[in-house]
């Protein structure tokens, strides 16, 4: 849908608008076992301030010395024995795609609601879920972070994480967060 323009430049980008997202968060997953694909995902997860409370100047000389380089190899082993290798990624990418999809299926009465999915440490990000459903039309957006109860390491890290990426966007769409 897109709203009347007639009252602005003509060389204005079309405003699509009248869409609700709802965006489905899950904690993250690797991209791959191996060690580049875990190395960057512990990264990204074991930098979060909500996830390790330290002062950096005691906890990166750890991470950057002795975790990023001895863990991945590890971990990785560790997440191929549970690896989806029918789709060659993790379960939890899966399961929370399949959320998604039926959330929608059973949204699918209202039109104007589009459902989709993102890991807060990893693929596909929390920021490129927001562009895409504002892209949409989606002028509303759900957040739901999918745990079944309140931390700092996980449903304020997600939200943490969408708000940030608002504060880059020019036009921000409405954006709600569903509670523990």
């Amino acid at each position: 849908m897109t709203a009347d323009t007639s009252h602005l430049p003509s060389d204005h980008p079309p405003v699509r608008f009248g869409k609700v997202g709802v965006l489905l968060v899950n904690l993250g997953t690797p991209d791959g076992t191996d060690y580049t694909s875990m190395r960057r995902y512990l990264k990204e997860f074991l930098m979060d301030k909500r996830v390790i409370e330290w002062s950096p100047w005691k906890w990166y000389p750890i991470l950057f010395g002795i975790v990023l380089n001895t863990r991945p190899q590890k971990v990785g082993k560790a997440y191929e024995a549970i690896w989806n290798k029918d789709k060659d990624e993790s379960y939890l990418r899966t399961y929370t795609r399949s959320q998604a999809e039926l959330m929608s299926e059973a949204l699918k009465d209202y039109p104007n609601v589009i459902v989709d999915w993102a890991m807060r440490y990893g693929q596909p990000s929390i920021a490129a879920k927001i562009d895409a459903l504002h892209a949409a039309g989606c002028e509303k957006i759900l957040l739901f972070p999918l745990y079944p109860q309140y931390a700092a390491s996980t449903t304020a890290t997600v939200n943490d994480k969408a708000f940030e990426h608002l504060m880059k966007m020019r036009w921000q769409p409405a954006l709600r967060t569903v509670p523990p």
